[in-house]
Protein backbone atom coordinates (compact mmCIF):
# COMPACT_ATOMS: atom_id res chain seq x y z
CA UNK A 1 0.00 0.00 0.00
CA UNK A 2 1.39 3.17 -0.83
CA UNK A 3 1.26 6.29 1.37
CA UNK A 4 -0.97 8.07 -0.80
CA UNK A 5 -3.68 5.19 -0.61
CA UNK A 6 -2.72 4.43 3.00
CA UNK A 7 -3.74 8.68 3.83
CA UNK A 8 -6.54 8.13 1.94
CA UNK A 9 -8.01 4.82 3.62
CA UNK A 10 -6.86 6.23 6.93
CA UNK A 11 -8.80 9.22 5.97
CA UNK A 12 -11.97 7.31 4.49
CA UNK A 13 -11.72 4.80 7.15
CA UNK A 14 -13.29 5.06 10.89
CA UNK A 15 -11.47 6.02 13.56
CA UNK A 16 -10.38 3.01 14.94
CA UNK A 17 -9.99 0.79 11.88
CA UNK A 18 -7.20 3.43 10.92
CA UNK A 19 -5.21 2.42 13.98
CA UNK A 20 -5.81 -0.90 13.03
CA UNK A 21 -4.53 -0.24 9.54
CA UNK A 22 -1.35 1.47 10.97
CA UNK A 23 -0.93 -1.48 13.98
CA UNK A 24 -0.45 -3.71 10.87
CA UNK A 25 2.18 -1.35 8.83
CA UNK A 26 4.37 -0.74 11.98
CA UNK A 27 4.24 -4.95 12.76
CA UNK A 28 5.22 -5.66 9.11
CA UNK A 29 8.46 -2.78 9.18
CA UNK A 30 11.22 -3.34 12.51
CA UNK A 31 14.59 -1.89 12.88
CA UNK A 32 17.48 -3.62 13.79
CA UNK A 33 20.95 -2.15 15.23
CA UNK A 34 23.26 -3.17 12.40
CA UNK A 35 27.08 -4.17 14.07
CA UNK A 36 30.38 -5.27 13.17
CA UNK A 37 32.07 -8.63 14.17
CA UNK A 38 35.45 -8.80 12.15
CA UNK A 39 34.11 -8.24 8.46
CA UNK A 40 30.83 -9.60 8.76
CA UNK A 41 27.69 -7.62 9.98
CA UNK A 42 25.38 -8.78 12.46
CA UNK A 43 21.70 -7.25 13.60
CA UNK A 44 19.74 -7.11 16.65
CA UNK A 45 16.05 -6.02 16.78
CA UNK A 46 16.01 -2.53 17.75
CA UNK A 47 13.60 -3.56 20.52
CA UNK A 48 15.61 -5.87 22.50
CA UNK A 49 18.40 -2.93 22.57
CA UNK A 50 18.87 -1.14 26.41
CA UNK A 51 21.84 0.20 25.80
CA UNK A 52 25.32 0.46 24.07
CA UNK A 53 28.14 0.91 25.78
CA UNK A 54 31.84 0.91 25.30
CA UNK A 55 33.92 -1.50 26.21
CA UNK A 56 35.41 -1.65 29.94
CA UNK A 57 37.11 -4.69 31.90
CA UNK A 58 34.85 -7.07 33.29
CA UNK A 59 35.29 -9.69 36.11
CA UNK A 60 35.80 -13.05 35.07
CA UNK A 61 34.24 -15.98 36.50
CA UNK A 62 35.68 -19.21 37.12
CA UNK A 63 34.57 -22.49 34.89
CA UNK A 64 32.61 -20.89 32.36
CA UNK A 65 32.36 -21.77 28.66
CA UNK A 66 35.04 -19.47 26.46
CA UNK A 67 32.26 -17.14 25.19
CA UNK A 68 31.23 -15.68 28.85
CA UNK A 69 33.89 -13.01 29.06
CA UNK A 70 32.66 -12.64 32.44
CA UNK A 71 30.38 -10.13 34.05
CA UNK A 72 29.74 -6.41 34.18
CA UNK A 73 28.26 -4.26 36.86
CA UNK A 74 26.04 -1.65 35.09
CA UNK A 75 24.27 0.72 37.88
CA UNK A 76 23.29 -2.28 40.09
CA UNK A 77 22.50 -4.64 38.14
CA UNK A 78 25.26 -7.89 36.95
CA UNK A 79 25.06 -8.85 33.49
CA UNK A 80 27.07 -11.80 31.85
CA UNK A 81 28.82 -10.60 28.63
CA UNK A 82 29.06 -12.90 25.52
CA UNK A 83 32.11 -12.85 22.86
CA UNK A 84 29.74 -13.42 19.94
CA UNK A 85 32.91 -13.91 17.86
CA UNK A 86 33.91 -16.93 20.36
CA UNK A 87 29.89 -17.88 20.26
CA UNK A 88 29.90 -17.97 16.69
CA UNK A 89 33.11 -20.34 16.64
CA UNK A 90 36.09 -17.90 15.48
CA UNK A 91 37.81 -17.38 18.90
CA UNK A 92 37.93 -14.62 21.13
CA UNK A 93 38.02 -11.09 20.62
CA UNK A 94 41.19 -9.35 21.17
CA UNK A 95 39.51 -6.17 23.19
CA UNK A 96 40.67 -2.61 22.92
CA UNK A 97 38.60 0.75 23.71
CA UNK A 98 37.08 0.64 20.40
CA UNK A 99 35.35 -2.37 21.08
CA UNK A 100 31.46 -2.11 22.40
CA UNK A 101 29.04 -4.10 24.65
CA UNK A 102 25.15 -4.06 23.20
CA UNK A 103 23.00 -4.27 26.29
CA UNK A 104 20.09 -6.50 25.10
CA UNK A 105 17.22 -7.76 26.68
CA UNK A 106 15.78 -11.30 25.31
CA UNK A 107 13.57 -13.96 26.62
CA UNK A 108 13.55 -12.53 30.28
CA UNK A 109 17.10 -11.81 30.57
CA UNK A 110 19.76 -8.90 30.48
CA UNK A 111 22.82 -9.63 28.70
CA UNK A 112 26.09 -7.90 27.28
CA UNK A 113 27.23 -8.89 23.49
CA UNK A 114 30.61 -7.85 22.45
CA UNK A 115 31.17 -6.50 19.09
CA UNK A 116 33.98 -4.44 17.52
CA UNK A 117 31.10 -1.99 16.39
CA UNK A 118 28.01 -0.64 15.70
CA UNK A 119 27.69 0.55 12.25
CA UNK A 120 24.35 1.72 11.37
CA UNK A 121 20.04 1.55 12.60
CA UNK A 122 18.54 -0.13 9.50
CA UNK A 123 14.74 0.04 8.94
CA UNK A 124 13.54 -2.97 7.14
CA UNK A 125 10.45 -4.78 6.13
CA UNK A 126 9.93 -8.28 7.81
CA UNK A 127 9.32 -9.99 4.20
CA UNK A 128 12.63 -8.96 3.18
CA UNK A 129 14.25 -11.29 5.77
CA UNK A 130 15.46 -14.32 4.01
CA UNK A 131 16.32 -17.85 5.74
CA UNK A 132 19.54 -18.64 6.71
CA UNK A 133 19.80 -21.37 3.66
CA UNK A 134 19.96 -25.19 4.96
CA UNK A 135 23.44 -25.77 3.50
CA UNK A 136 24.96 -23.24 6.09
CA UNK A 137 23.02 -24.84 9.17
CA UNK A 138 25.67 -25.46 11.03
CA UNK A 139 25.89 -25.28 15.02
CA UNK A 140 26.26 -21.11 14.96
CA UNK A 141 23.87 -20.89 11.75
CA UNK A 142 20.59 -22.03 15.09
CA UNK A 143 21.97 -18.25 16.32
CA UNK A 144 20.61 -16.67 12.90
CA UNK A 145 16.73 -15.78 12.21
CA UNK A 146 17.72 -14.75 8.91
CA UNK A 147 19.68 -12.68 6.14
CA UNK A 148 18.48 -9.04 5.21
CA UNK A 149 20.36 -7.79 1.85
CA UNK A 150 20.95 -4.61 1.74
CA UNK A 151 23.12 -2.87 -1.42
CA UNK A 152 26.27 -4.59 -2.09
CA UNK A 153 26.46 -6.28 1.73
CA UNK A 154 24.22 -8.67 4.34
CA UNK A 155 23.08 -8.57 7.15
CA UNK A 156 22.70 -11.89 9.45
CA UNK A 157 19.89 -11.04 12.41
CA UNK A 158 20.79 -12.66 15.77
CA UNK A 159 17.82 -14.62 16.75
CA UNK A 160 18.57 -14.21 20.68
CA UNK A 161 16.09 -16.70 22.39
CA UNK A 162 18.41 -19.19 20.52
CA UNK A 163 21.53 -17.04 21.74
CA UNK A 164 20.33 -16.89 25.03
CA UNK A 165 19.02 -20.05 25.57
CA UNK A 166 18.79 -22.36 27.79
CA UNK A 167 22.59 -23.63 26.62
CA UNK A 168 24.09 -20.44 26.79
CA UNK A 169 24.39 -19.29 30.02
CA UNK A 170 25.74 -21.90 32.77
CA UNK A 171 24.74 -22.50 36.18
CA UNK A 172 25.72 -19.78 38.19
CA UNK A 173 25.54 -16.88 35.77
CA UNK A 174 22.53 -14.50 36.19
CA UNK A 175 21.31 -12.68 33.54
Amino acid sequence: MTSSSLSSATEAAPHGAADAANADLAADSAELINFAIGDEQYGVDIMAVREIKEWSNVTHLPKQPEYVRGVLNLRGAVLPIIDLRCRFGEGLTDCTPTHVIIIVHAEGRQVGLLADRVLDIVPFERADVQPVPNVARSAQARFLAGLLTRDDSMIAIIDLPNLLGADALPQGVAA
